[in-house]
């Protein structure tokens, strides 16, 4: 899904819609989108109000880190903290579980080489793009 395009480039967000609509149904998400004024419930009118807000401001709202598969903990401790006393750095900054973020860190690094390799290689992203089990 295109959720910005500017200058001849596009911001595109490969998702799992169930993995998604996990993630954001959690009760400190919910409180999170909540705050931030999003619609209650369905994740594509979330999706669509996120793509909305990256259209119209130049920076990235906080709450893209839900999206993004970030815990809440840290999503919430990045907007309260303003991106201060942070535990650890990473792929985001951790307020929360920091020996559960570090293995985040550790296999996304592993994925993320192993998808560089592929793609260089010339695997295209439509088969790097893993589909989701439907059950």
């Amino acid at each position: 899904m295109p959720l910005r395009q500017q200058s001849g480039h596009a911001l595109i967000y490969m998702y799992r819609p169930k993995r998604l609509e996990r993630d954001l149904a959690s009760q400190k998400a919910e409180a999170i989108l909540a705050r931030a004024h999003y619609p209650a419930g369905d994740p594509q009118r979330r999706l669509a109000e996120l793509s909305l807000r990256l259209r119209q401001f130049h920076e990235f709202p906080h709450e893209i880190g839900l999206f993004l598969g970030y815990p809440p903990d840290d999503v919430e401790g990045f907007i309260e903290n303003r991106a201060k006393a942070f535990k650890c750095p990473g792929y985001w900054k951790v307020y929360g579980d920091e020996e559960k973020a570090k293995a985040q860190f550790h296999a996304i690094s592993i994925c993320t080489a192993c998808y560089c390799r592929c793609y260089i290689h010339g695997m295209s992203l439509e088969k790097l793009a893993v589909r989701e089990k439907v059950s």
